[in-house]
């Protein structure tokens, strides 16, 4: 003989909102809020540049020179495909400049970037940054498309604001 079972609806009394019952954050300093709860808009995004797929790596050298920048974002219907730095002008380049000069950058890019987006915050920048070994992260909207990029010295700069006594040591 089976017992049926049936069972009683909970008094509804007894629960609250699962969320009332967490203490807000408290954060040891202003640092540490900023890491947690700023956007990356609070580092500095601008200026960057970027080229095509198809500009040539003897334009794309020239504009980083005249620019005086270490690295290119290479997008296509605005959206980072890949990225091009002093590393990748080392690595692939360098030896052999005169035979590559007038080839398309996508030949000697780093493709696929890992990017950030706007809506990270520093402690996410760093991470990746730190655990991937980047010293450039391209930094996209909600769409994917670029609206600046990041680098160690801009990093720096922010890390700064907080501790201006380490700028000197």
């Amino acid at each position: 003989m089976s017992k049926s079972r049936h069972r009683t609806p909970p008094d509804t009394r007894e629960f609250e909102d699962p969320l009332s019952n967490y203490d807000p954050v408290v954060y040891a300093d202003p640092f540490e809020k900023s890491l947690c709860e700023d956007a990356v808009g609070v580092m500095q995004l601008h200026p960057f540049d970027h080229v095509t797929p198809e500009t040539t790596i003897r334009v794309a050298l020239t504009k980083m020179i005249d620019n005086d920048v270490a690295c290119l974002v290479v997008t296509k219907n605005e959206k980072p495909v890949g990225i091009f730095s002093e590393r990748d002008v080392l690595n692939r380049v360098a030896d052999r400049f005169e035979s590559l000069a007038d080839h398309p950058i996508a030949e000697v890019m780093t493709p696929d970037p890992i990017v950030v987006h706007t809506t990270d915050n520093p402690a996410r920048v760093m991470n990746v940054m730190g655990s991937g070994l980047f010293r450039h992260l391209p930094v996209v909207d909600v769409d994917g498309k670029l609206v600046g990029i990041l680098g160690a010295r801009r990093v720096t700069a922010y890390l700064q604001k907080y501790f201006p006594d380490v700028a000197g040591a």
